[in-house]
């Protein structure tokens, strides 16, 4: 590894996978809108051929981590048995919540319910049962299952980082299974698939940012809603990300992260008192008993019995969406959870993002329902035309509208720059060698190869580019997810017994101690 002021590369991870998101820049930017034929048929192909193997990682993960947190593995620290949280608990969940799916949430708040209202994945009798529905599969999609990808990602890396002290990078997620040999080449190339999954779901998210943003900037000032708006955008706040991943993780990224999560309490808040309080209350705790009764048929659904293709365009990209996104946020997450027990930190990555997550969907999913349901506004029409216009859709229907969706607009930029500048600092980690400071240079290059990349993918067809990038790159780290798992149990077991022996020689030390006590006291006598 060659060492300056500036830069640092591991150059078998760094070179490869910066010509090949290069490679893929220059194509789609060249290519244009035509490539989009092409995505839309590879995506078809991945859908139908693979999707199944997508819900079977996710719920196997789901499983491996709900076991975990209540086995006997669940007391052992990250990082050993001295180590202490480097982050107060507000500061760690701030910041693995705003990694994990900021922008999602804003995005989708609105327009997931209203969508499923409208067209039910599965048929109903009337729009009771049809709502009922909207939020069974809406919590799917953001509850359990993808912050157990999540977690357990992060957990292999923590354990593996902080435990075995291995480069934080995903090859040392296989020491257990291959010793030495993931320094070689199977090592090089796991880190390129990391990398590139990271950058395309980093990118997918950016985009939808962006096509938010400019639906925002239409509604409150006239601005076109186009692609030369939304790279204006992405140009602009990666501009900001780099200024922030300057800072480091410590001031930039985590000053950003507490940020976010105060705009976006302070906005559901503001929801919930100008919308239809009572009847929001009532549904979150409905939807989340609704979630709960369901949860094993939902998560086991595979629309096979169905001629419709409604779960290729959710479920199935909602977990190659995390898949992608699982080795930025695990690593993200690994890096600010040193010094917690891994049933705290299980417990604290999955459980608590995921009841704010329906909090989050109940106040804005259900007040945009409650005005389909009144027939005080046709919401589920506009987003028909433009889902990213969904919140501003509704926002119109309240007081302050203009003001809210200000807040709503700086929301979304906050989270785009907070999930690039923490996008940036992983990929350093990865391209160079494990490192947890990562030189300037680097981080200010990746930052840009993010916004290069989203500004391609919208230029090569928009949201169906957005998609198909994210099931190529997810496949492949599917099975890297699933072995990886096992090669984590193996540790965890190996770390247990250690504790154990450990446990034995300092017990035999303190009984050696009071036995030699009890010698001198009774000589003395």
């Amino acid at each position: 590894m060659k060492k300056n002021k500036i830069f640092d590369f591991h150059y078998p991870v760094f070179i490869p996978a910066a010509l090949i998101v290069l490679l893929f820049v220059s194509v789609a930017i060249i290519l244009g809108e035509p490539l989009s034929e092409v995505f839309l048929e590879l995506r078809n192909l991945i859908y139908d051929k693979v999707g199944w193997f997508f819900i079977f990682t996710v719920n196997t993960l789901l499983v491996v981590a709900i076991i975990l947190a209540f086995s006997k593995f669940g007391k052992i620290k990250l990082g050993g048995r001295s180590a202490s949280p480097d982050f107060s608990n507000f500061a760690w969940y701030s910041m693995l919540f705003s990694a994990g799916m900021g922008i999602g949430l804003i995005f989708y708040g609105v327009a997931e319910p209203v969508q499923h209202f409208a067209s039910p994945p599965i048929p109903v009798n009337n729009e009771v049962d049809a709502a009922r529905q909207a939020f069974k599969f809406t919590f799917l999609h953001y509850g359990l299952h993808p912050w157990a990808v999540y977690g357990m990602i992060a957990l292999a890396f923590a354990f593996f980082t902080f435990n075995r002290k291995l480069p934080l990078t995903v090859r040392s997620l296989f020491a257990p299974l291959l010793g030495k040999k993931i320094h070689g080449i199977f090592g090089h190339v796991v880190d390129v698939l990391a990398v590139i999954a990271c950058l395309f779901g980093l990118a997918t998210t950016l985009g939808f940012g962006a096509q938010q943003v400019g639906a925002g900037l239409n509604f409150l000032f006239g601005i076109d809603n186009n692609v030369k708006t939304q790279i204006i955008f992405i140009g602009i706040t990666t501009l900001l990300a780099t200024a922030s991943i300057v800072s480091g993780l410590d001031k930039g990224v985590k000053i950003l992260s507490v940020l976010n999560i105060r705009i976006a309490v302070i906005f559901m808040i503001l929801m919930l008192i100008i919308g239809p309080t009572v009847f929001l209350l009532d549904s979150f705790i409905e939807n989340i008993g609704m979630y709960a009764q369901n949860l094993i048929e939902l998560g086991t659904f595979t629309e096979v019995y169905a001629e419709t293709k409604w779960q290729n365009n959710w479920t199935i990209f909602y977990w190659a969406w995390w898949i992608a996104w699982s080795p930025f946020v695990g690593i993200f997450i690994a890096r600010i959870s040193r010094g917690r027990t891994i049933r705290e930190f299980l417990t604290g990555v999955i459980i608590l993002p995921t009841l704010f997550s329906f909090l989050w969907f109940t106040v804005f999913g259900s007040t945009a329902i409650h005005l389909e349901l009144n027939e005080i506004a046709n919401i589920s029409g506009a987003v028909s035309n433009d889902i990213s216009t969904a919140l501003f859709e509704m926002l119109k229907n309240f007081p302050f509208s203009s003001i809210l969706s200000v807040i709503a607009i700086l929301l979304i930029i906050s989270f785009f720059v907070t999930s690039s500048d923490s996008g940036s600092l992983v990929v350093d980690f990865i391209t160079t060698g494990g490192k947890l400071d990562a030189p300037v240079g680097t981080r200010i290059f990746w930052a840009l190869i993010e916004g290069l990349l989203a500004i391609s993918l919208l230029i090569g067809g928009g949201l169906g580019t957005l998609q198909t990038a994210v099931m190529l790159a997810a496949f492949p780290f599917a099975i890297i997810l699933l072995v990886m798992t096992f090669s984590l149990l193996k540790g965890l077991r190996r770390e247990r017994l250690k504790n154990l022996r450990n446990k034995v020689k300092r017990n035999a030390r303190v009984q050696n101690s009071q036995f030699e006590k009890y010698i001198d006291d009774n000589e003395e006598e």
